[in-house]
Parts: structure tokens; sequence; C-alpha cells
């Protein structure tokens, strides 16, 4: 099995972190992230995969051990996520690559590829969506943020930061939850619990609407380029619907999908054949 390297890039003054392990000269895979997690998600993943493919994972800034300014020095959106990563890809050379994209980093992997599509060779979406009919009523109350940024609205979402609420993402729809983990959301904790953190989260809930008024753009990217495309869902998400995955087919109609029964964190449960459903696809 290929070592793992554990290692800081310097993008034009802000340090983000990632996890490296490959060949250099394997097909590339690019790894992102989604809320409240950090490149950790991918432990299990990436040994899985790296004895096929270069695999990089960073830090999404104002994640993990990535930099996270204050929010009134960095502005907070999925744009300037998005341009971040994009050049980060660029400073470590990743010129072409596949990405497998999660929760946030489906706005941000999507992002990647309206901009420079020539660089995109592959899609793997796990649980990141794209369509309205993906959206479940577990985003009403951020939905009533978008409606009235009052800081009524903002106050109410620091229940979605708690420790409690952060367990209960990682075990909703789980069939056994004593099979997941306690590290996962034990170290996501730790990062929600530094100081400043929790606004860098609720300007990151506001801005999610950015994402929402994008997916025609999206839609429309996967229309006329057709990237090969896996959605691998874990089907009892509370927030990303089955719909959602399902939608990719009607913009991609080659486009292969699969379920599995879990909830949003699959990689806690179903790795192996996530896996094994990515090592087939990659290399079909």
């Amino acid at each position: 099995m290929p070592p793992m390297s554990y290692r800081h890039a310097d993008v034009d003054g802000f340090k983000v972190f990632y996890r490296e392990a490959g060949r250099a000269d394997a097909r590339k895979v690019l790894l992102l992230h989604g809320f409240p997690s950090a490149s950790h998600m991918f432990r299990d993943l990436i040994p899985q995969l790296s004895e096929r493919f270069h695999i990089v994972a960073p830090d999404l800034p104002g994640f993990g051990r990535s930099d996270m300014p204050a929010h009134d020095t960095f502005a907070y959106t999925f744009d300037n996520i998005a341009n971040v990563i994009g050049r980060f890809t660029e400073v470590i050379g990743f010129d072409r690559f596949a990405v497998y994209v999660f929760d946030y980093g489906a706005p941000t992997g999507f992002r990647l590829a309206l901009k420079h599509p020539e660089r995109i060779t592959a899609i793997i979406s796990q649980n990141g969506n794209a369509y309205e009919e993906g959206l479940s009523e577990g985003w009403n109350p951020i939905r009533a943020y978008w409606r009235d940024p009052s800081q009524g609205n903002r106050e109410a979402l620091r229940a979605l930061l708690t420790p409690e609420t952060t367990v209960w993402q990682y075990t909703h729809g789980v069939s056994d939850t004593a099979s997941v983990s306690p590290d996962g959301y034990s170290l996501d904790t730790f990062y929600l619990g530094r100081p400043g953190a929790h606004e860098v989260q609720l300007d990151l809930f506001g801005d999610y609407k950015s994402n929402v008024a994008l997916y025609p753009a999206f839609q429309q990217y996967f229309r006329t380029h057709k990237p090969p495309f896996l959605a691998v869902w874990g089907q009892n998400d509370p927030f990303f619907l089955p719909a959602g995955a399902r939608a990719f087919k009607r913009d991609i109609p080659g486009a292969v999908v699969r379920f599995f029964d879990t909830g949003h964190f699959a990689l806690e449960t179903h790795t192996p054949e996530i896996a094994a459903a990515i090592r087939d696809f990659l290399v079909s």
C-alpha cells in the first residue's frame, strides 16, 4: 500500500493542508470533503484507491488544518472557496483530474468544472447535490435565513453546529450506529469548537443560496460536456434526497447511479463498496 503524506501548500499566501497518496504518474483524483468535516473523512477511502490512482484530498478554507482567517478578513463564500481550491490544484500540479465531491465539495468541484471543463476527466458525486429536488425539508431553517438574513435567523442556525447535531449527521439513517467510528465526528467537533469557527460556518450557510442559484449552470455543464459520472449515494441522507442522485441521469444519460443503505456520511459505513464502485468506474 503506498504511503500517505500530509502536506501544506502555499496558495498565494493561503495555507492549504492536504493528504496525498499514490504514484505521481497515475491517474489523478481530487477528493473534496463537505460540512462539517475535512480531508480526514477520506482516511479509509484513500488507501483503497492509492494503489491505482494519485490521490489528493485538501481541507477546504476554514476547515480542518487549512487556514481559517476571521470571517471579517476573508469572505467565506463558495466562490472564494472554489477559487482557492482551483489555485491549489495549479500550485501542486494537478492539471487534469477526476473529482470526488461530497456535500460542500459539490458546489466547489462543480465550479471548478464550469471554469475549466477541459481539466475534469470524470466526476464522482457522493451525496453532492445539483438539483432542487435533491434538497430535503431539512434545509428549511437555512432557507429562512436566505429569505431573511436577520440576526435572529442566523442565531437559530447555531443549533446545527452543536456536538449533538454533528453526531446525528453521522448516525442518522445508519442501520447499526455502533458501526460508525467516533473518530470522525469527534474531530469535526474539535474543529467546530475553535474560536471563530461558528461565524465561518454561519456565513457559509448564508452563501449556500449561491449554489442553488447556480444549479441551472451546473446542469448546462452536464448536458454540454457529459463528463463520465458516478453517483454513490447514501439513500437515507436527511439533507440530500435520492431524487437528487437520479436527476443526474436527466442531463447525463450515461451516468451510473448507485444507492447504499446508509446516511449522509456514507464512507463511515460503506467505504469498501464505494471504493470498489469507484475503481470499476474509473478503469472501465
